[in-house]
């Protein structure tokens, strides 16, 4: 089989991402929707007292509306878990397509790195998007999203190899 078969789902992962990175933030909010169709009226006390900063904006529900600030978690929840997919996929496709030393902890740092360079290409992609901003932050969220996949795919690795070491199956 041809090896590059094994890097389309990651080629076709980073098309998704770039597209999202080129549509402007109008056509990605999903405050309205949260609004009209979720009734989050509920989570305003709950929520009311938290405030902090992010990208010199205050975030919070005085400063954005309960809309707006859950959508807030749902964006950086999104940098995560984009990211954990993205490597999980160059990890999978390193996998299967380098020959040699199948050494699995650099096969992982080596999924990271392409997951974290490309993390910057798509915030620098990003800034040139009408009302999209760049900011370093999203960086430390997408890496951090590349490094959890980089654990779990570490922790299955050890756990499968502690059951073959003792015959456990």
């Amino acid at each position: 089989m041809n090896k590059f078969v094994y890097w389309v789902p990651a080629f076709i992962w980073i098309a998704v991402i770039y597209y999202s990175s080129s549509t402007p933030y109008e056509k990605q909010d999903i405050k309205p929707w949260l609004g009209d169709w979720v009734n989050l009226s509920w989570a305003g006390p709950y929520l009311e007292r938290i405030s902090f900063t992010y990208n010199n904006q205050e975030v919070s529900v005085a400063a954005q509306g309960i809309a707006g600030f859950i959508e807030f978690f749902i964006r950086k929840g999104a940098h995560i878990g984009v990211f954990f997919v993205l490597a999980f996929l160059i990890y999978f496709a390193l996998f299967y397509t380098v020959q040699q030393n199948k050494n699995k902890p650099l096969l992982a740092a080596s999924a990271w790195a392409g997951t974290v360079l490309y993390a910057v290409f798509d915030e620098w992609h990003q800034g040139l998007t009408p009302n999209r901003t760049p900011y370093a932050g999203d960086v430390l969220l997408d890496a951090f999203g590349g490094g959890l996949a980089v654990f779990v795919i570490l922790s299955v690795h050890r756990k499968n190899g502690r059951k073959k070491k003792f015959n456990i199956e």
